[in-house]
């Protein structure tokens, strides 16, 4: 993902039919494709995302758990009521466990049961926006700006949206979308456990049972099925039009797709069918660096008040990365070493331990194709590998460190004295 500063330059050769796109590799970040990737658009309910996020997170961090009962604002209950929208009906005279409402969220997209988690965590929708905002600005998301929990049009709300103007949206760029979808799947790779769930009965065994058959029509089993497909989430309002955030996995490559602002319920899926297509026709994950890499010129680096003079340095690990096809040759090494390892004279100081990270190698395109290069850009540690110390060095004792000292003096001095009798001459 990380350290890769290339931009495309040229046109994209896929034709997407939306205002907005982009195809990555979900494991690092890689972008493979992007149209318009820094619009700011309405996602609708691919809001939820974030709700999902905070919710794990704060499950993660023992704040809730999923056993954990709540009751049901009137706000939340008014809202759930409306089946103009995507709900299930809630009561104010009963309590539901953050499961029942995470999978009614995730899977059927219920406005009402979102809002109930937001005021959970929050204490209260509107702080809960707040936190919604503190946090995508902590993953990196650039473009946007959430006004609610669930991706409604604050009219929806009734009076009571929790922040903004009675007819604001949230809005996000897909590449903020892409930001937000990447860091859910990866810090919480438990979330493709519910978004894969095609059908569920929430409430089942009561009066209050509804079948919800999964808003995501890419799940292999339902209407427009795609093999592999595994989330993640739909969003939809009159603003947004038809928008899909989705992820496949086909053998060890998984991607990741954002389309905005389709103008149909399916175009949405079949622009997203297309970058998946396109991303496992067109990329195939290579082997670009391998274990031990030796960079050329800096195989090893100066030691200062060491027992030796300098130690060998290498990558730690295989690089691998997801390239468009034929464009392995085009990926060239660049060591970046860490200036605060070093001393004021650019040398390391012992002792020092084998395995010591001394700084990184980031593969950086050299070709005359186009490159969008990564989601993220933060150097924290996809598509490029540290580079460590092979051995150690040990800190020489104070007689031989007492001798060097002496011998640089007269060393000094002897330099000074030539010096001087060259001046006179």
């Amino acid at each position: 993902m990380f350290g890769f500063q290339s931009k495309a330059s040229a046109a994209p050769a896929l034709d997407i039919k939306g205002e907005a796109a982009i195809l990555i590799d979900g494991e690092t970040g890689k972008i493979l494709f992007e149209k318009a990737a820094d619009k700011m658009l309405p996602p609708a309910s691919m809001t939820k995302m974030m709700t999902e996020y905070l919710v794990l997170e704060a499950i993660k961090k023992n704040k809730i758990s999923w056993d954990q009962k709540t009751g049901i604002s009137e706000h939340a209950h008014k809202i759930s009521q409306n089946r103009d929208l995507s709900n299930v009906p809630l009561r104010v005279d009963d309590k539901y466990s953050v499961k029942e409402l995470y999978q009614a969220m995730a899977i059927y997209s219920a406005n009402g049961a979102t809002i109930a988690l937001a005021e959970l965590i929050g204490g209260s929708e509107s702080e809960f926006v707040s936190m919604m905002n503190k946090k995508a600005k902590q993953l990196g998301m650039k473009d946007f700006h959430f006004v609610n929990s669930s991706g409604l049009n604050n009219r929806d709300l009734r009076g009571e949206h929790p922040a903004g103007g009675e007819n604001e949206e949230n809005m996000m760029s897909a590449r903020s979308t892409a930001i937000l979808a990447f860091h859910l799947i990866n810090d919480f790779p438990e979330v493709l456990e519910t978004a894969k769930i095609p059908k569920l009965v929430f409430r089942e065994g009561t009066d209050d049972k509804i079948n919800m058959e999964n808003w995501n029509w890419m799940l292999p089993s339902l209407v427009y099925g795609y093999e592999g497909v595994d989330g993640l989430k739909t969003g939809s309002t009159d603003m947004a039009g038809f928008a899909f955030t989705g992820t496949v996995k086909k053998g060890d490559t998984r991607l990741l797709s954002v389309v905005m602002k389709t103008n149909s319920y399916k175009a949405r899926f079949d622009e997203t069918a297309k970058l998946f297509n396109y991303g496992f026709a067109n990329f195939t994950k290579e082997k670009v660096l391998s274990k031990g890499y030796k960079i050329k010129g800096s195989k090893t680096l100066p030691v200062v008040k060491g027992k030796e003079s300098e130690v060998a340095v290498a990558a730690k690990e295989d690089v691998s990365l997801v390239i468009k096809r034929g464009e392995k040759k085009n990926y060239k090494p660049k060591f970046v070493i860490d200036k605060k390892k070093l001393n004021e004279d650019g040398k390391l100081t012992a002792p020092i331990k084998k395995g010591d990270v001394v700084g990184h190698i980031q593969m950086e395109y050299k070709g005359e194709g186009e490159d969008y290069g990564y989601l993220i850009n933060d150097g924290s540690g996809k598509g490029q590998v540290d580079v460590v110390t092979t051995k150690s060095v040990e800190k020489a004792n104070w007689f031989v460190l007492a001798m060097r000292g002496i011998g640089s003096f007269f060393a000094d001095i002897w330099s000074g004295t030539v010096d001087m009798i060259k001046g006179l001459f």
